[in-house]
């Protein structure tokens, strides 16, 4: 798929609608009694949304839906990519970070580069929550939505999976590794 940042062509719109629907399928244990009409009618709904899906699939993140909320009817989506997202790895955490570099500082931020998207980074619930259709990071790692008391500290937590269980870490935010991206969610 191609990296675009618009939805306002169709074919675009048509190929990105018909990838989720085949991954929805596909991963039905991921959302057992959720109709994909139901998810279709939310994406028409919402190019915004899908604008941001598109992104999130042309880095590599391969989103599906993990969640739905009856009462709302809102669909959440996850990135669900085995590893961290190709295309959103070598970053600090956020833009505070970045600045602080004084030399090889990386292209962006985490925290940059998911706003863009307009997607957020999911915190240590949600990962934990994704691992339970996983695994997922199991030869890399992805950036989490830290605390502020933790980013206060010149601090940010990522987190993995290895030996059958999550590790939430800390790091420097500063840091930046090839194998450490980020994991981003859509509310829809």
């Amino acid at each position: 798929m191609k990296s675009v940042t618009s939805v306002s062509d169709s074919s675009h719109y048509t190929e990105l609608i018909q990838l989720l629907k085949t991954r929805f399928e596909k991963h039905k244990h991921r959302h057992f009694d959720l109709d994909w009409s139901l998810v279709q009618l939310r994406l028409e709904a919402s190019q915004e949304k899908l604008a941001s899906l598109l992104q999130m699939e042309a880095t590599g993140g391969e989103p599906d839906v993990v969640a739905f909320d009856e009462h709302s009817g809102a669909v959440t989506f996850f990135d669900c990519a085995a590893e961290s997202p190709i295309g959103r790895r070598s970053l600090c955490y956020d833009r505070a970070a970045l600045d602080a570099r004084k030399e090889h500082k990386p292209a962006n931020s985490a925290l940059d580069m998911a706003a863009a998207m307009g997607i957020q980074l999911l915190n240590e619930d949600d990962y934990r929550y994704l691992q339970q259709f996983g695994p997922f990071d199991c030869k890399t790692s992805s950036w989490l939505a830290t605390p502020q008391d933790i980013r206060a500290l010149d601090g940010a937590i990522f987190a993995d999976f290895r030996y059958g269980r999550v590790f939430i870490y800390h790091n420097g935010a500063q840091s930046y590794y090839a194998a450490r991206g980020f994991r981003g969610s859509v509310r829809i």
